[in-house]
């Protein structure tokens, strides 16, 4: 899934890609220069990229609930569902390139035979959070992301060693499987989690790629620019596109589609933005109030009435 079709690519490549090259970012928003404002943090708390990024509660009073509270959310259905879609499409990717190492290019029957293994374990330890209704369809689900991803690795491998007859084991993974997933980031510059974890990072252009089940959102891209901003802090380098990756069913069908953005000035700041009101809502306590939009599957609904 984080792999872009043919036309997505002629779109990043023939639109995005250069676009994102002439736009200019101001480099007091830069990660690399975390030391100094707006960059710096004001306040002595760490948060995670997602309690800055998620906006789901309008008020950000599930922060202040799990922070200064210390209150523990009950997650939701399409939580633990995109959870498990997570963990699923994670161990894939990891598993064929762990497979292409073991066996070596030279037995592709091997690998091949090897991607099949079954991925229901993965629902199974969700199992009891749900309701038999749901834990059927979630593992239906789990097959059918398993089953994609299988279908699509399989075809990338073998195309890879029939363009190039003398390719090697770390080339094959390197050209196939471009994909790095749930890496792992200290945030600690930008006031942020010392472990984060990112989707996905796709070479040789630099993009943030991040999975997501359930409607789009705008605020969405405000994860994406969180890792660009901490993966800028870390290696000094310019990271400029994000891909939400937009993970839907119909029946046992997949559907994808894939928001591909600059991370511009503008997401930028209203990523700082964000993390600083919401630093100073955890550092000095202050409850912002109950949403008056408060969505019913909220993991912190209870605490709320």
């Amino acid at each position: 899934m984080y792999f872009l079709t043919d036309e997505e690519r002629q779109k990043l490549l023939k639109g995005i890609l250069p676009k994102s090259r002439s736009i200019e970012v101001a480099q007091e928003l830069r990660g690399w220069n975390w030391h100094q404002p707006p960059l710096e943090p004001v306040y002595e708390v760490t948060l995670a990229v997602y309690e800055v990024a998620g906006k789901y509660c309008s008020t950000g009073r599930d922060v202040y609930l799990r922070r200064v509270q210390r209150v523990r959310g009950t997650p939701n259905k399409d939580m633990i569902m995109g959870s498990a879609f997570h963990e699923t499409l994670a161990n894939i990717l990891v598993r064929a390139k762990r497979l292409v190492y073991t066996h070596g290019v030279d037995h592709l029957c091997d690998i091949l035979k090897g991607l099949q293994e079954p991925a229901e374990a993965i629902a199974e330890k969700r199992k009891c959070d749900l309701s038999t209704e749901d834990y059927v369809e979630l593992v239906r689900r789990v097959n059918a992301i398993h089953g994609f991803e299988v279908a699509r690795l399989a075809t990338r491998i073998q195309e890879a060693v029939a363009k190039q007859p003398y390719i090697r084991e770390d080339s094959l993974v390197s050209t196939a499987i471009p994909v790095m997933v749930e890496q792992r980031l200290d945030g600690s510059f930008l006031g942020l989690s010392q472990m984060l974890s990112v989707d996905a990072f796709v070479l040789p252009e630099p993009m943030i790629m991040d999975l997501k089940y359930g409607e789009p959102r705008k605020f969405h891209r405000l994860g994406t620019t969180g890792y660009a901003l901490v993966m800028e802090s870390l290696y000094e380098y310019p990271v400029n596109l994000g891909c939400i990756v937009y993970l839907s069913f119909n029946g046992d069908r997949i559907t994808i589609s894939k928001d591909i953005h600059i991370i511009d000035d503008e997401l930028r700041q209203w990523f700082i933005e964000e993390r600083d009101q919401k630093a100073r809502m955890v550092y000095e306590e202050i409850d912002p109030g109950i949403a008056k939009d408060c969505y019913p599957t909220c993991p912190f609904r209870k605490h709320c009435t």
